[in-house]
C-alpha cells in the first residue's frame, strides 16, 4: 500500500468514526505518525480525500449494478441479482460504505450535484427494474419509488451490523433480504 492508500484509508476510518466535519488534518496526520505539512506532498485537501472515497464506492456499484443486469432475466431474478450486487459492495469495505452513504453531504459543487446524479441514476435502474416486474405482473407495487428507497433503506443498513465473522455471508445476507422485501414476511419456510 502506497502513502496514497494510507492516508486515504485511515482518513476513511476517521471520516467514519468521527465524521468528516469533526476530523482535522491534524487527526489524520496524528493516526499516520507524521507531519500535519508533510499530507500535502500527497493530497490537496481533506475534501479530495473525500471525493476519492465516494467516487470509488459509486463506480464499484455501478459496476457490480452493470454485472448483475448483464443476464436477461426476469424482474424477480435481475433485482434478486442487483440486491446481491448492492449487499457484496457494501460488505466489502464497511467503512468506506459509510462514508460513500452520510458523508457525500460534505462534498462542495460541482461534486455534490455530480454525486446526487450518480445516486439518482443508480436508484433509477432499480426502479426500472420494479416497473417491468409490475407490468409483467411479478411485482404488486402501488408506487415504484417508495419500493425502491424502501429497499435501498434496507441495504443500507447493513454496513452498521455486518460483521466478517459473523453469523451469515454476504451472500446469505442477500438471499434473506430478497426473500423478506419480494415475498414479505409471510414467505414459506422451507422444510428442516
Amino acid at each position: 500500500m502506497n502513502r496514497k492508500q494510507q492516508i486515504e484509508r485511515t482518513a476513511t476510518s476517521l471520516f467514519r468514526t468521527k465524521g468528516y466535519a469533526a476530523t482535522s488534518m491534524r487527526d489524520l496526520a496524528h493516526e499516520l505518525g507524521i507531519e500535519a505539512a508533510s499530507l500535502y506532498s500527497h493530497i490537496k485537501s481533506k475534501e479530495e480525500i473525500l471525493q476519492r472515497v465516494c467516487f470509488r464506492v459509486a463506480q464499484e456499484f455501478f459496476e457490480a449494478l452493470d454485472a448483475a443486469e448483464a443476464n436477461s432475466g426476469c424482474a424477480t431474478s435481475r433485482l434478486k441479482k442487483a440486491i446481491a450486487a448492492h449487499v457484496r459492495v457494501l460488505t466489502q469495505n464497511t467503512e468506506a460504505s459509510a462514508v460513500f452513504l452520510y458523508e457525500w453531504r460534505h462534498l462542495s459543487e460541482p461534486m455534490h450535484s455530480t454525486y446526487r446524479n450518480l445516486r439518482d441514476r443508480y436508484e433509477a435502474r432499480f426502479r426500472d427494474m420494479i416497473r417491468e416486474g409490475t407490468a409483467s405482473d411479478e411485482f404488486h407495487v402501488p408506487d415504484e419509488k417508495f419500493a425502491v428507497l424502501t429497499i435501498l433503506s434496507a441495504l443500507n443498513w447493513i454496513h452498521t451490523w455486518y460483521r466478517p465473522d459473523g453469523k451469515m455471508k454476504p451472500a446469505e445476507i442477500a438471499e434473506n433480504i430478497s426473500n423478506m422485501l419480494l415475498h414479505g414476511l409471510s414467505y414459506p419456510t422451507q422444510p428442516h
